[in-house]
């Protein structure tokens, strides 16, 4: 007697042809961080400093000479808008930890590297627009108080160190997003980013009254997030390639650091 064999199922290719394409997951990634409370409230806090310490620097303009960029006013303030930056990175991520969601997230794809990826998309979009809109507003909010104006014909003095701008705000971010994965707890990844953004620039400038024994610590203060994102965003600089290196590497190793965490570790 022949025994019959059921054929088999479909449902590895159901599965298959139902799995979130990565336009799908940056939609779902992008509806789950406005809708956070938490975001709205970086973003502001990041748009009020930025305005504010630009207007207070712009009123102030006329003291500091007549060398003084205009373009920095609008600048200047990163030094405090990167630290809410790159809690907003952190908090994006690690507020899915102490939640479970990102089990759900897990599930609905499984593949770790695309979901960080989409994740990184995300929260680094989601602040280059708020930096262009902050930038903007601090633009036309500055204007009446400079006593020189922004010189938007010469690139180098105008457009070029605001693009840099944008762009260190987003690795600041991402650096935010790195240590949220590495570490996945709040407060954890929080100090770190803390540490690395604004504690460890000031430890390696003390150094600077230590001699020249100690000089080597300064020269690689010169290569820390916020040093590099300093760099490449002054108005009329040139040699900058070993800073965007070095702020593009921070983002890299960080990244890398977190996906390999996600892959080898459970939810």
């Amino acid at each position: 007697m022949t025994t019959l064999t059921a054929p088999p199922t479909h449902a590895t290719r159901a599965a298959t042809a139902h799995r979130l394409t990565f336009g799908h997951l940056i939609r779902s990634e992008w509806l789950k961080l406005i809708s956070l409370r938490s975001t709205w409230w970086s973003l502001g806090i990041a748009a009020a400093l930025s305005v504010g310490i630009s207007m207070m620097i712009a009123a102030a303009s006329a003291s500091f000479g007549p060398g003084f960029p205009a373009v920095s006013a609008i600048l200047t303030p990163t030094q405090f808008t990167m630290l809410v930056a790159g809690i907003l990175g952190a908090i994006a991520i690690t507020g899915e930890y102490s939640t479970g969601m990102i089990r759900s997230t897990l599930t609905a794809d499984p593949r770790r590297g695309t979901v960080l990826a989409a994740k990184a998309v995300v929260v680094s979009a989601l602040m280059a627009a708020t930096t262009v809109v902050m930038y903007a507003i601090a633009i036309l909010a500055t204007s009446p108080l400079l006593s020189e104006q922004i010189d938007w014909s010469d690139a180098a003095q105008s457009w070029i160190p605001l693009a840099y701008g944008v762009l260190s705000m987003m690795a600041f971010t991402l650096i935010g997003l790195g240590w949220g994965f590495l570490i996945r707890n709040g407060a954890g990844a929080i100090a770190a980013t803390v540490g690395l953004l604004f504690v460890l620039p000031i430890v390696t400038s003390m150094f600077a009254m230590a001699g020249e024994a100690w000089q080597w610590i300064v020269d690689l203060g010169e290569y820390l997030p916020m040093a590099a994102a300093s760099t490449i965003s002054t108005p009329g600089a040139e040699d900058i390639l070993p800073s965007l290196l070095a702020l593009i590497g921070w983002v890299v190793v960080l990244l890398i650091g977190g996906w390999t965490v996600l892959r080898t570790r459970d939810a």
